[in-house]
This record gives structure tokens, sequence and C-alpha cells, in this order.
């Protein structure tokens, strides 16, 4: 590790000891961060996969449901149908702060106001029409919910891939290296005090 290119005085010692200090000490609150930054990311990953599991469970029995209404039913009317939803949902998207990481936080109003089921007959329908409703119907929230926590484990996956090229900086590169040009100072100290000591003593010898 090549150390910095400073003079080797004293006041330069108490700089790079002060810097050093500061890099210490900013290298444990960074590795902190990261480590609880971990742990959450860990967290959200874990609900993530529950959730996402479960959105592509009732998604798949709710699509294969679709395909089978839509075989035996008339495409126009499905068509027809499926043109104007019933609900209507509104996102109002704010943020929260999480290890000093804006990630979003997204609240849905679903309108209750409005008719809440597909306006069909039982003639020109099915079973599986029915069920497929039902499916899809029961998935809105969960999906909503599943687009916030991705989002916010795609921000936390960044910001945790940055605190860790800053630990590595500090721990592998700007620490070492005060470190040594410190111990050079130290020793080159260490070196013009013993010359001026010998220096002082051979004056001494030729005054006698």
């Amino acid at each position: 590790m090549a150390r910095l290119n400073v003079k080797p005085t004293r006041m330069e010692l108490q700089k790079l000891k002060a810097r050093l200090k500061v890099s210490t000490r900013g290298h444990k609150l960074l590795k902190d961060k990261q480590d609880e930054l971990m742990r959450q990311f860990i967290d959200l990953i874990r609900q993530n996969n529950e959730l996402r599991q479960t959105v592509e469970q009732k998604l798949l029995k709710g699509m294969q449901s679709f395909v089978l209404a839509k075989a035996s039913l008339n495409e126009a009317f499905i068509e027809e149908l499926v043109a104007i939803p019933p609900r209507s949902v509104e996102l109002t998207l704010n943020q929260k702060n999480i290890m000093s990481v804006n990630v979003p936080d997204m609240r849905f109003k679903i309108d209750d106001n409005v008719q809440d089921e597909f306006q069909y007959g039982y003639l020109n329908s099915n079973s599986e029409l029915d069920d497929s409703v039902v499916y899809l119907k029961e998935i809105m929230e969960e999906l909503l919910k599943l687009s916030e926590i991705e989002k916010t484990c795609q921000l936390m996956a960044d910001e945790i891939e940055k605190t860790r090229r800053r630990v590595n900086a500090l721990e592998y590169r700007m620490i070492p290296q005060l470190e040594e040009t410190i111990h050079y100072i130290e020793m080159k100290l260490e070196e013009n005090e013993r010359a001026s000591i010998i220096r002082i003593m051979k004056v001494k010898d030729m005054g006698q």
C-alpha cells in the first residue's frame, strides 16, 4: 500500500491522526448501516417471495379459468365485458426513509362507490368466467403491494452496493494508507530526534 505524499512533520502527523480517527469512525458507521440494510433487505426479500408466490398462484388460476371461459364464449362478449373496468384505483405516492434510502410509500384507495361486479347475464357466461373474475378481484391489492415491495427491494439493493463500495474503500485503501503514512512519519520523527541527540552529545564532547 503506497503511503500518502506528505511532509514528515508533527503538524502533518496530527492532521493524519485526526483523519484516521474520522475514517475509522466513518467506517464503523457505514458498516453498521450496511448490516442493518442487509437485515431489512433480507426481510423484504422474504416478504416479496411469499407475496409473489401467492400472486402468481392466483394469477395462474385466474388465467386458466379465463382461457376456459373464452374457449366456450363469444369473443365479442368477452371484449365488451372487460372494456370498462368496474372498479377504479386511486394511487397516492409518498416516500418513506429506510436507513437514508427514500423508498416508495404507496397508498391505494379502491373506489367503493361504484358497482363492484361485472355486469353480465347468466345466459351469456359460465362458471369459469365467474371463477376468473373472483380470482382477479382478490389479487388486486396483493398485486399493488407487490409492486411497492419490489421497487423498495431494488432501491435498497442499489444503496447496499454503494455502501459496500464505501466500506471497502475505507477498509482496504484509505485506513491502511493513513496508518502506513502515520507509521512512516513517526519513524522519521524518531530518527530525526535520535540524530539531534547524537549531534548534541558530539557538541558537548567537543566542548570538553
